[in-house]
């Protein structure tokens, strides 16, 4: 695999992923017909300096290919632990898709909820969509 590099994301990221969440919405568009016309999933610009999100970015050659966040959620009342980490905004540009970019970026995510002293993690994917539960 070509070499890539994994980072916080920071604020000179911002078109990019902007870009990529409306590439998320357009993609998930048709597996819920409830979304409205012009919406964003994120407060991407909070996440990139909340204490409470990890948003990462995956780079090749300083281009970024591929996104993904931790973010710290309190759980509901009646289970053991109190936190969980939960995964979201996970795309990577199409040309490096099934290259294992995904599990890279998931395993950083889930090392810095580690050190959040977290040890829950959750997302969810809609059950229609096929690329990402392989992905997962």
């Amino acid at each position: 695999m070509t070499k890539i590099n994994i980072r916080k994301a920071n604020s000179t990221d911002l078109p990019v992923l902007l870009a990529f969440e409306q590439e998320i919405i357009a993609y998930e568009r048709p597996f819920d017909s409830t979304l409205d016309d012009d919406i964003n999933y994120y407060d991407i610009e909070a996440m990139i300096t909340s204490p409470e999100v990890a948003l990462l970015v995956v780079t090749n050659h300083e281009k970024i290919i591929a996104s993904g966040y931790a973010r710290i959620m309190d759980t509901k009342i009646y289970v053991k632990h109190a936190k969980k980490s939960y995964l979201g905004f996970m795309y990577v540009i199409p040309e490096f898709r099934g290259k294992g970019i995904n599990g890279l970026l998931i395993e950083e995510l889930k090392k810095w909820s580690l050190t959040q002293g977290i040890d829950e993690v959750y997302l969810d994917v809609y059950s229609q969509n096929e690329g990402a539960i392989k992905a997962y």
